[in-house]
């Protein structure tokens, strides 16, 4: 036996793990590495079932090619061959845009994934960019960018210290956080409450995390932007505010919110007026405070104006950029997506429905759209990195059967699953412990300043070849230098230009000091790793790779400090309270404020054992509690006369599924988990738990506005009884 640490690549709570090992590899047992400063301890279903994951046999060790519509292995020279000739024909005979790519959200926690998604798409040369972020967290990111004037600006509640903590759309008792990084988050919360603080969560269902709360609010799904503008009306109307920062826009900010008064949103969002106004003064008079809101305030209609009113309550209180309030992560590793320039949108616009450009990427909510419209621009090759969107995107049903009409299409992905059984090639990265671990970006969002590295435990075999490997021949192909372009070769043209910028930049620390003696003092088995440990010498603490390798339980770097000023990068060069384009899209909210509600609404569900669609191979990880279900109030059950099935019908598709009546969600809603659907899929155990896609039922025509964020909370459905003999 040995023992191995390394951070849990599951999700975001970046935990730490400690791994027993036998002689074969496998992995015998796995407990929270106690030593941890960040996690301490601190252990889910998910991270304790990472070996079973890894180790999952039907995982794909190597290159697989469809012919005919059968699939067979491949080697490794082999299918880089087809994917470079795949790509060269559409290249050739549509052009750069006919190229799209897509990549999932575990790219956002691997080495490579941060390292060459940027380069591919640049080399690529294509507009048609998606990503997970338009299923999830766009409007964030859009609101962020209008606001500070840097999208990655992504400020965190400061758990450990707040005093009071509003908590809209999330469960992060269940979710393990998101877009906020702390592990353990039950235990933050309930030491929040032992310090005297109180805990408010807003959500439609009373979730695990509203269960811990001091208070639990129901509000109509979708509405929460109405909610967050009663308060803000409740702050001016009363001179509860109270500014810390350099902020623009406060008197059309004023103006705006006027109309919003609790009385004129409670009709719509349910939650009464005097509690309204009560969270607003609350909020206003607790020593420290926050309000944290993901996606079920995200993925709705309204989500970039929810999130923008998020950080102006947090701005009108005093709690922006303050201990106790919200704040932002200081990295170990230089953050070079910081680009230091103000944000710009809409620089390109989608081909058929014109949706603007967010972040460098358009909305998936459009890209069937994209593949079945003929004419100049249309997308006939596709590229995915570690993503399903055939179950993630709305309407996946539309977008899985315009996969199928495409004439090329390669994935990077472990598994043979709904969107990649139409790929033409499927490149395999290895299994998580023999590829190294740093979280480049889950480090941005960190209630705690800290960092990690977790070195590769595990051998490639002769067969595999890294993720980074991988990535770069991609790249490489992209750029017409063929299938047996070296790997290294991009490496080394990656390194240099990082190290070229480093020593040309005021106030660096490599300025003025030669590239080629710099280059030789890098520390690393791979280009992923070279490129940390130059991020980590540029970077604010001074580190290097030699040093995070020497502490594998994680370095503790302090608390969260002010640093505001040295992020925002808006023209003015103070925090944009009023930015045009949201201040625009209110408009559009008064105008759906006016129509009527639909009678029942569908919201997503977080489940602790899932995270997204990958989860459901593993045998640990599926039945119980953990099981694709219908959750329907007792009333409506009456009401429908619905027995133990029930079709859900939308403007989108319909689906039946099984009927689970709880008390926990509020009348009128019904909750459906996301991710499910795996019905024929060669993965074995998730296909015995097939469930259903709860994507048959979302409309891919409704989108966030200001960011194209995909509309997956809020949708209107009709239910249905099933007779025991349909």
């Amino acid at each position: 036996m040995r023992t191995a640490h390394r951070t849990c690549p599951l999700c975001e709570a970046a935990c730490g793990l400690r791994l027993e090992l036998d002689d074969s590899g496998l992995v015998s047992s796995i407990r929270g590495d106690e030593k941890d400063p960040f996690s301490r301890g601190f252990l889910c279903p998910k991270g304790a079932s990472l070996g079973a994951l890894d180790e999952d046999p039907d995982r794909l060790r190597v290159p697989m090619v469809r012919e005919n519509g059968e699939w067979r292995e491949a080697d490794w020279d082999e299918a880089f061959r087809l994917v470079d000739e795949g790509l060269k024909k559409v290249f050739e005979a549509r052009g750069r845009d006919a190229v799209a790519v897509y990549f999932g959200n575990p790219t956002f926690h691997t080495m490579a994934g941060f390292a060459y998604r940027r380069p591919l798409t640049e080399v690529l040369g294509t507009r048609n960019v998606y990503s997970a972020a338009t299923i999830d967290q766009m409007p964030k990111h859009v609101a962020s960018g209008l606001m500070l004037g840097d999208p990655m600006a992504v400020a965190v509640a400061d758990l450990d210290r707040t005093d009071y903590l509003l908590v809209l759309g999330a469960n992060p008792v269940e979710s393990n956080g998101s877009l906020c990084v702390a592990p353990d988050f039950p235990k933050r919360l309930k030491a929040l409450r032992a310090r005297g603080g109180k805990l408010v969560v807003v959500d439609p269902r009373r979730t695990r995390t509203a269960a811990l709360a001091d208070e639990h609010l129901f509000v109509r799904p979708g509405t929460d932007v109405c909610l967050l503008f009663g308060i803000v009306h409740t702050l001016f109307a009363e001179n509860l505010t109270t500014i810390g920062i350099d902020v623009a826009g406060l008197a059309e900010l004023r103006g705006v919110a006027e109309e919003f008064t609790p009385a004129a949103v409670e009709r719509v969002c349910g939650v009464p007026a005097g509690d309204i106004a009560r969270l607003a003064r609350e909020l206003a008079a607790a020593p420290t405070a926050a309000v944290y809101a993901r996606i079920g305030t995200s993925t709705v209609e309204f989500g970039t104006l929810g999130q923008w009113l998020v950080d102006v309550i947090n701005i009108l209180t005093g709690n922006f950029d303050r201990p106790g309030g919200v704040m932002f992560t200081k990295t170990a590793a230089l953050e070079i997506f910081r680009t230091g320039q103000p944000y710009t949108q809409g620089n390109w616009k989608s081909r058929v429905r014109e949706l603007p450009e967010a972040l460098g990427e358009l909305p998936v909510a459009t890209l069937a759209d994209e593949i079945e419209t003929p004419g100049e621009g249309q997308v006939r090759a596709l590229i995915t990195v570690a993503g399903n969107p055939a179950l993630s995107a709305p309407n996946g049903p539309r977008l899985e059967r315009a996969l199928g009409e495409l004439d090329f299409m390669v994935c990077v992905d472990p598994y043979l699953n709904e969107t990649t059984r139409h790929a033409d090639v499927i490149l395999p990265p290895p299994r998580m412990l023999q590829m190294p671990h740093y979280d480049f970006l889950v480090q941005t969002i960190m209630v705690r300043n800290y960092t990690r590295f977790s070195p590769q435990i595990l051998p490639l075999g002769p067969d595999q070849r890294s993720e980074a490997e991988i990535m770069a021949k991609l790249i490489l192909i992209a750029t017409g230098a063929g299938a047996d372009a070296d790997p290294a070769m991009f490496d080394e043209m990656m390194l240099d230009h990082i190290l070229r910028g480093a020593t040309e930049a005021p106030g660096s620390p490599f300025e003025g000091r030669d590239v080629a003696e710099l280059r030789a003092g890098l520390e690393g088995e791979s280009g992923p790793e070279l490129l940390l440990d130059a991020l980590l010498e540029l970077g604010p603490y001074g580190l290097s790779l030699a040093q995070l390798r020497a502490e594998p339980h994680g370095i503790d770097l302090g608390p969260l400090e002010p640093r505001a000023k040295e992020l925002v990068t808006t023209e003015s060069g103070q925090v944009e309270l009023a930015p045009a384009a949201l201040i625009e899209d209110v408009e559009r909210l008064r105008r759906r404020m006016a129509d009527p509600a639909p009678k029942t609404v569908l919201i997503g569900r977080r489940q602790l054992r899932s995270n997204n669609s990958w989860l459901h191979n593993v045998p640990a990880l599926v039945g119980g509690s953990n099981r694709c279900t219908l959750h329907v109030n007792p009333r409506d059950v009456a009401e429908f006369g619905l027995g133990d099935r029930v079709t859900v019908r939308s403007a989108a598709g319909e689906l039946t599924v099984p009927v689970e009546p709880t008390d926990t969600i509020m009348p009128g809603v019904v909750s459906l988990p996301h991710g499910w659907g795996h019905a024929g899929t060669a993965q074995s155990v998730a296909a015995a738990h097939a469930g259903v896609n709860a994507n048959t039922l979302t409309d891919e025509t409704v989108v966030d506005v200001p960011s194209g964020n995909a509309v997956f909370n809020g949708v209107a459905v009709t239910l249905f009884a099933v007779s025991d003999t349909d």
